[in-house]
């Protein structure tokens, strides 16, 4: 096998970073954005459940970080009460019922998106209106406020009107998302113009003149004062849905008002798979969770290693993950991946009561559809990418179908009442970190600060390995012997290795874990005090 190196020169020693966990008696959020972070710890401050503070990080995140995932997208969540079982409500993506395959003819060569799939024609599949599903997110946010919520639904969208009101400030990561997307944006006339102003992704001033540049999207804030009055289902039957359906529809999409009423998220008992002396906890069918089981599975009969990962061991584990993938591809009909961005995030909370929820949303594609709405100001998914373009695949494209999503929210119970709630962003990317994460818990006995921080490998397009250069030379060389293997920084443009993120609680003590190498990613304690500067930003009321 060969092992390239593809590092920059300017860091061929390898990268470092560190960042602290949290750790407190009270609940902690672990966000891929701070602020948001903040939000739903002060829903905890304020009496609130941890599905309480779920679903206000989701509405914050939403309009902190459009690009990654809103109210116009997806995702899929675990629940689980202290000292109760594990609940999970599946709000995945579900083409429209008007749907017609044959619009989505194949063309020479493939695309230059996350999947690699065959390329269709315009696109379609990929960017506007047609590549837009059901965006299932409000459904399963309403279903759990309802079975799990103490607070009133109105609080728990409040930081997001605030925020979108004034409009999130831009700094320079903001300016990256934009820039390395600009193509798609220009495609949308109401997608330019709340992200690409004058044409151009918007910067921000020099600290010194003092003022700030901020996306605001008046439409948006609407709808979520709406939201807020009339619950969830304003997304779904009320004036929001016309008006979306409507907006949809005349960019040229299939999405109708039918659809959003017809849409339901399925709760269900999580799917459990023993592993060591802990039970793995994921949702039950077409997501990450069930691969990365099954490659837990598939390492499970290997003796319980002793002291850190040994080279030996690494492998193990990494041919584990590519038999998991063997499965996923011929039996759940999908296909290999490129490293670009993906359009999700993760978050993960624990109240100090001790429950926990696991969630990630999602747009899928970066911008998702590149389609916004113009007069609710919500952008779209663009679903219909997880299908395979292929006519006849397991997962092809048709109507009224469930898509093969790669979100992996999933948890960890063992023993000493030991919970972990955990999961990340990045595509297929996500499947094994959170599986190496889980092993150097269950494994190795890592706390979450050093399982998240660990080197790890990416296997996702597989045979090809992506390793963390530290590693080190002897484990590097033993991968190479068994798959093509390309080194790369620990970084976060371009991300190989994942944005995760994770909260744990055992023996009564709670612990957060946010990616080292995300610039906005932390884990916030309840009654922790903001930054000098986060509390305009927020959108707290003080």
């Amino acid at each position: 096998m060969t092992l390239t190196d593809i590092r920059s020169p300017n860091l061929s020693r390898g990268l470092r970073l560190t960042k602290p966990a949290t750790r407190s008696d009270r609940g902690i959020v672990t966000a891929h954005n701070r602020q948001a972070a903040h939000v739903g710890a002060e829903i905890l401050a304020a009496g609130g459940s941890a599905v309480d503070a779920a679903v206000a990080i989701s509405f914050a995140i939403g309009v902190l970080e459009p690009w990654m995932s809103g109210i116009g997208g997806v995702g899929a969540m675990l629940v689980r009460p202290p000292d109760g079982p594990v609940t999970t409500i599946d709000a995945g993506a579900r083409s429209p019922a008007g749907l017609d395959p044959a619009d989505f003819p194949l063309v020479e060569g493939k695309d230059g998106d996350l999947f690699g799939w065959p390329n269709v024609l315009e696109d379609r599949n990929v960017i506007g209106a047609k590549s837009v599903c059901i965006p299932g997110l409000l459904r399963g946010l309403g279903a759990a406020h309802a079975r799990f919520g103490r607070l009133p639904w109105a609080d728990l969208v409040a930081p997001a009107i605030r925020l979108a009101e004034a409009g999130p400030i831009v700094d320079a990561h903001t300016t990256l998302w934009i820039a390395q997307d600009m193509a798609r944006l220009r495609r949308n006339e109401a997608c330019a113009a709340w992200f690409l102003p004058g044409g151009l992704p918007p910067s921000a001033p020099a600290a010194v003149t003092g003022r700030v540049a901020r996306l605001s999207n008046p439409a948006l804030a609407r709808s979520l004062r709406q939201i807020a009055e009339d619950g969830p289902e304003a997304l779904y039957t009320g004036e929001i849905a016309a008006a979306l359906a409507a907006d949809v529809q005349a960019a040229g999409g299939y999405l109708t008002a039918a659809d959003l009423a017809g849409f339901s998220a399925v709760e269900a008992p999580a799917k459990t798979e023993p592993y060591r002396d802990h039970t793995l906890h994921l949702v039950p069918e077409l997501n990450g969770g069930v691969t990365v089981a099954l490659a837990l599975r598939l390492l499970s009969g290997r003796a319980k290693p002793v002291g850190a990962p040994t080279p030996a061991e690494v492998v193990a584990s990494c041919k584990a993950m590519a038999q998991a993938w063997e499965h996923r591809f011929s039996q759940l009909g999908d296909g290999a991946e490129r490293t670009l961005p993906s359009c999700t995030t993760h978050f993960s909370v624990i109240d100090r009561d001790g429950m926990a929820v696991s969630l990630t949303q999602t747009l899928l594609s970066l911008f998702g559809s590149g389609v916004v709405s113009p007069q609710t100001g919500i952008l779209l998914n663009n679903g219909v990418n997880w299908f395979d373009p292929r006519p006849g695949r397991v997962n092809a494209i048709g109507p009224a179908k469930k898509a093969l999503a790669n979100y992996t929210p999933m948890m960890m119970t063992g023993p000493d009442g030991d919970v972990i709630a955990i999961g990340g962003s990045g595509g297929r990317k996500i499947l094994p970190a959170v599986f190496q994460a889980l092993i150097h818990v269950a494994d190795y006995g890592y706390d979450l600060e050093q399982a998240i921080a660990a080197p790890r490998y990416d296997l996702s397009a597989p045979p090809v390995v992506v390793a963390d250069a530290r590693l080190g030379a002897e484990t590097l060389a033993a991968l190479a012997a068994d798959f093509p293997v390309v080194l790369s920084e620990r970084m976060l443009h371009p991300n190989s290795f994942t944005t995760l993120g994770a909260v744990r609680r055992r023996n009564g003590v709670n612990e957060g874990m946010a990616e080292p190498w995300h610039l906005w990613s932390d884990a916030v304690a309840e009654g922790e005090p903001l930054l000098p500067g986060e509390i305009e930003t927020n959108g707290v009321a003080r």
